[in-house]
């Protein structure tokens, strides 16, 4: 069986930024909700695992909740998010 395609390249960020705070998923949830984002949980664990693609907007919320900078999570090589993004619009 293969292995599910990610839909995102902030998902692994996501997860090490606050595992490095010691939140959980629900923690993360509440930092964004009092941003004014309508997140679950649930919507964390799928970010995480690239389960869920994640627009701008978006991204710019996690980065404040996080108290990170968007490079953080986006990351820096160009070439990389090139690449990925061609095979993450790819049909299965």
């Amino acid at each position: 069986m293969a292995a599910a395609k990610k839909i995102n390249i902030v998902g692994p960020a996501v997860k090490k930024l606050r595992r490095a705070r010691k939140w959980t998923q629900e923690d993360l949830a509440g930092a964004c909700q009092l941003l004014g984002w309508d997140i679950v949980r649930e919507t964390i664990l799928k970010i995480e695992h690239g389960q869920r693609r994640v627009v701008d907007a978006e991204v710019l919320l996690l980065a404040r909740a996080l108290g990170c900078t968007l490079e953080d999570l986006l990351g820096s090589d160009a070439a990389g998010a090139a690449e990925y993004a061609r095979h993450s619009l790819e049909k299965d």
